[in-house]
């Protein structure tokens, strides 16, 4: 037993849950309305599945957009899998949940930003948008953007609540 709530663990654990459970509502009615995601992974991380061309060209991180164009959802208990089209080539993705870097639905100006500070330690922050007329509206065939805008936006890190 411990002495302290490790919050910020329980919180990073609460914002994969919740990138889940949004992926897998997608998955069962599609997307409602204006929604849309840019979601950036860890192309390293050792669960992540993407063609070697790819992993080549974004050796480091990859923004993909669900948006237009995207089949075969399939959302499970450690990550998800799409099929994208990059290039008018459709391509199959598994992406881990660990391996999420930033997800962000600029529709309704929600961000979500995990920062890894020292090995086996993430915070998540929650980022509110501000200007998401701004926001980058990429192409499928694109298969990387530019992260959603930062300027005015307040970030809330979990370090200013802990002791």
């Amino acid at each position: 037993m411990t002495d302290t709530i490790d919050y910020g663990n329980l919180m990073h654990r609460a914002m994969r849950s919740l990138i889940k459970e949004v992926l897998g509502d997608i998955a069962k009615t599609g997307l409602p309305g204006q929604h849309h995601f840019f979601i950036t992974f860890d192309t390293m991380h050792p669960d992540v599945e993407i063609a070697d061309w790819l992993s080549d060209r974004y050796p480091g991180e990859m923004t993909i957009v669900i948006q237009h164009w995207f089949d075969n959802l399939v959302v499970d208990d450690n990550g998800f899998a799409i099929t994208l089209n990059f290039g008018d080539n459709p391509e199959p993705l598994y992406i881990p949940y660990d391996s999420i870097v930033t997800f962000v639905d600029p529709s309704v100006e929600f961000g979500l930003r995990f920062d890894s500070h020292e090995e086996g330690e993430e915070d998540a922050e929650v980022v509110p948008l501000e200007n998401t007329e701004d926001a980058p509206e990429a192409p499928m065939e694109e298969a990387e953007t530019p992260d959603a805008p930062a300027k005015d936006a307040e970030v809330v890190s979990l370090d200013s609540f802990r002791k």
